[in-house]
């Protein structure tokens, strides 16, 4: 099993995301393209950063090529515990007004507002599972 956002965790995390059509399929529908980095609370750039090109990711690495879009944050015991049990809106929506999850930036409120890529970010997670 690969460490949480290493580069090993951060490609078999591309592979699982972009093989799961439903994902892809509908952030694609909604032309979504976004440059996202995910990371630790405690550290000064997002542990890994992915960019998604109308649904697919097209690279993962450590740093931003360009400017993120989206960094969110959490401790290693929340990310796990969003990973290893997978949330729905509300537990996202409890983890994120607790300050359990942070974006440090991106707008959390507008993302959720909008149905095709609520339903995307709470998939990320369960995808995030399976890499584990």
């Amino acid at each position: 099993m690969p460490e949480l956002f290493s580069d090993d965790w951060a490609k078999a995390y591309m592979d699982c995301w972009n093989s799961d059509e439903s994902i892809v399929k509908t952030l694609e529908q909604a032309n979504f393209n976004s440059v996202v980095g995910f990371g630790f609370m405690d550290a000064d750039e997002p542990a890994f950063v992915m960019t998604i090109e109308r649904g697919k990711v097209v690279s993962v690495r450590a740093t931003a090529a360009t400017e993120l879009n989206w960094d969110i944050r959490a401790t290693r015991e929340n990310w796990l515990s969003l990973i290893v049990k997978p949330p729905g809106l509300m537990k996202l929506g409890i983890a994120y007004t607790s300050r359990k999850l942070r974006f440090l930036k991106g707008d959390y409120a507008t993302m959720i507002r909008d149905p095709s890529l609520a339903n995307a970010f709470v998939k990320s997670f369960a995808l995030m599972g399976k890499v584990l």
